[in-house]
């Protein structure tokens, strides 16, 4: 079929000109809000882009509704957004970290990458909440352990959509652990070590042997990161 004769050229263009009329016109800060709240996806983007500061947790909370279950333009303008205001200590309070820990959390295995570096620098600064951290730290290690116990059963040569789904979300909640490592229980930690040591996708072996930089005071890790400087692949075995 042409795409031509069913409207899909003229959306096209409509959206970009529409993208480009929102560049050029000066948006006050409570539209901005309104556009995130209520816009279409080319008005959230570009709300999320623009907007300089947010001034209640009702502003903070529009911008984590969409980091989650929006088009993935939207999503990574959201993250870079909330990455940058949450380097102000002084917004934190705002984001109500614990209250959106779930959201995070799912953040973090986003599809998009960019979304997940983002979530992750947020999370950088949400680590000052010692409340946030008493809930959210629990829940990373369940949700890490629940993925790493099936992904040791894959067959990873088999190359599947879902087999490298949960690759992906594995990598991306150990990267998550290196972050928060001085906060978790360290017999979970273990456990799931134990389990991420020999999974056959170099990229987790060195997610792994990266966590295990870090000073623990236990010996069954230090015996995973001599097992893992021994490692086939060089990107591992460098730590």
């Amino acid at each position: 079929m042409d795409k031509t004769t069913n409207g899909y050229c003229q959306t096209l263009d409509e959206n970009f000109k529409l993208a480009c009329d929102l560049i050029d016109k000066t948006q006050g800060h409570d539209e901005l809000i309104t556009m995130l709240k209520t816009g279409n996806i080319a008005e959230k983007q570009l709300a999320a882009l623009k907007l300089d500061t947010i001034n209640s947790k009702d502003e903070a909370q529009t911008l984590v509704d969409n980091l989650t279950g929006q088009d993935g333009k939207v999503r990574e303008a959201v993250s870079l957004k909330i990455a940058d205001f949450s380097s102000d200590t002084s917004l934190l309070p705002l984001f109500e970290p614990d209250k959106n820990f779930q959201t995070f959390l799912d953040a973090v295995i986003d599809i998009n990458g960019n979304i997940c570096r983002n979530t992750i620098s947020s999370l950088k600064n949400f680590k000052l909440n010692s409340d946030f951290c008493k809930i959210f730290c629990p829940e990373l290690l369940a949700r890490t352990l629940s993925i790493a116990a099936k992904v040791k059963d894959f067959d990873l040569k088999d190359g599947k959509y879902k087999v490298n789904k949960e690759v992906f979300k594995l990598y991306w909640y150990l990267e998550t652990i290196y972050t928060f490592a001085d906060q978790l229980d360290l017999t979970k930690l273990i456990q799931i070590l134990h389990i991420t040591k020999s999974i056959n996708d170099y990229t987790i072996r060195e997610k792994t042997a990266k966590i295990l930089t870090l000073n623990f005071n236990a010996p069954e890790l230090n015996e995973i990161r001599k097992l893992l400087k021994n490692d086939t692949n060089y990107y591992v075995r460098r730590f």
